[in-house]
């Protein structure tokens, strides 16, 4: 088994050296053993494990999300299954996500139109909206 430094599984995980520390602060990533003066030591185990992690960040899951989906891999009783139901449950929430973000930008566009771009900033329909009591649709 390889043993690598912190900066080799930074590097070959695609993260930097403070990520790793986060990872171990939040268990995301086991403690390492160390050798005699002092130096963390990582296996390719951790590169996998710390890909996984970037990759799961990437397509939107949390921290808490990715500790889940990492400790179902240890569970006996874990299927497929378990995971599909956690992917289709994030997927809804990146779907809300969108609905949401669409319902923004809408309003923007039209808080943009409404505003003629010139005049005092104190008559300004943009921000006259934010102060209003009536939530924007």
């Amino acid at each position: 088994m390889n043993r690598l430094t912190s900066s080799d599984l930074a590097r070959q995980g695609g993260i930097n050296v403070e990520s790793i520390r986060f990872y171990e602060r939040e268990r995301l990533l086991p403690k390492p053993p160390r050798t005699a003066s002092g130096y963390r030591v990582f296996t390719t185990d951790d590169v996998r494990r710390v890909r996984f992690i970037k990759r799961a960040q990437e397509l939107g899951f949390s921290l808490r999300e990715i500790k889940e989906l990492l400790a179902l891999r240890f569970e006996p009783d874990t299927s497929c299954a378990d995971v599909r139901e956690r992917a289709e449950t994030k997927l809804s929430d990146i779907d809300q996500k969108i609905r949401d973000l669409k319902r923004m930008r809408k309003a923007l566009a039209r808080l943009t139109t409404a505003c003629p771009g010139r005049g005092s900033v104190n008559e300004c329909p943009i921000l006259e909206s934010f102060d209003s009591t009536n939530p924007v649709p």
